[in-house]
């Protein structure tokens, strides 16, 4: 399995190495930059006409990394729902960019999108005998049979984590950064498990993040867009309950919680009292406006999200039957 993992991490890093640096250029010719929103930070104007729609160069770069390491139908159905995560995220994308609607897609359109890949996802897994209702219960030796709730608690995860990875991809590097330590997560998760098409599949999500990153870090060169985000957060979201760990995906994904409470705590703070509590959401614009730099919001993050996950693998050790 170490090899495996280790060839598919080295190809899915050279093919965005290779084709970032030609596909760039073409975003620039074609005028495919990023609008910055108005209600955003005032200094993000600077990136304006930055080229968007990254996450195309590491979609492409999973796909080809998985399909030579495993051709299995479980893989193919991780890799076609996330794309198809990935495919709302490039329609969002091109809305915005080409037709220059800032909002893109409504929020309505998403969720009905994101709910029948979830949907399919999750009968398809059932259907092909990969799921049941048990879940991993953090620290416990024994999985938990949650019966009928699964479904549902399955689809919240999904579309939960899809969209928190959307939020926390706000300022430079940080979704890739913080994606990078949950899948590596999931890597370790898989091995122990021996899930091996899982641990494939999310050591290649890693490697592509770590390969954005390059390009993706202050200031960055590219912005991964819609198309990149729910990329990530469909990957990580389908590795999740591939493995039966939506709960553990609370524990890791912790940075990904958080900025989708703050955004939640100052909509219905605002909404209640007239008030806000943060001075901009989601929460890593708040430490923006607070002096923190970039470099600084994304260093915190990944140190948070490191310590997480390190609790995350202590909390799976003994279900998997080492402690």
């Amino acid at each position: 399995m170490t090899t495996a993992l280790l060839i598919s991490s080295g190809i899915t890093i050279l093919i965005i190495v290779v084709l970032m640096p030609m596909f760039i250029p073409l975003l620039h010719r074609i005028k495919f930059g990023q609008s910055i929103r108005e209600d955003g930070p005032t200094w993000h104007k600077a990136k304006t006409g930055t080229p968007t729609m990254g996450g195309i160069v590491m979609i492409i770069a999973v796909m080809i990394a998985t399909f030579l390491a495993d051709r299995s139908p479980r893989m193919m159905l991780m890799l076609g729902i996330s794309v198809g995560f990935g495919a709302v995220g490039f329609i969002d994308d091109y809305i915005k960019v080409v037709l220059k609607r800032n909002l893109g897609l409504t929020a309505l359109q998403k969720f009905l999108l994101q709910l029948l890949l979830t949907v399919v996802y999750i009968v398809t897994l059932k259907y092909m005998g990969y799921l049941d209702s048990h879940i991993v219960v953090p620290f416990l030796e024994k999985t938990w049979d949650i019966g009928v709730l699964y479904v549902p608690l399955a689809a919240f995860v999904m579309l939960a984590i899809v969209n928190s990875v959307n939020l926390t991809d706000g300022i430079d590097g940080l979704a890739a950064s913080v994606t990078t330590l949950v899948s590596i997560f999931f890597v370790v998760a898989g091995v122990l498990y021996q899930q091996t098409t899982c641990a494939v599949f999310a050591v290649c999500i890693a490697a592509a993040c770590v390969g954005f990153f390059l390009f993706n870090k202050h200031p960055a060169k590219i912005f991964m867009g819609d198309t990149g985000s729910l990329f990530l957060g469909g990957a990580v979201g389908v590795v999740a309950i591939s493995l039966k760990m939506p709960l553990i995906l609370v524990i890791v994904g912790i940075v990904y919680l958080i900025e989708t409470l703050s955004d939640i705590i100052q909509v219905v703070s605002f909404k209640t009292r007239g008030k806000r509590v943060f001075k901009m959401c989601p929460i890593h614009h708040h430490f923006e406006m607070s002096g923190w730099s970039e470099w600084k919001i994304v260093i915190v993050a990944v140190l948070i999200t490191l310590v997480f996950c390190l609790i995350g693998i202590l909390s799976i050790l003994p279900n998997a039957g080492l402690i």
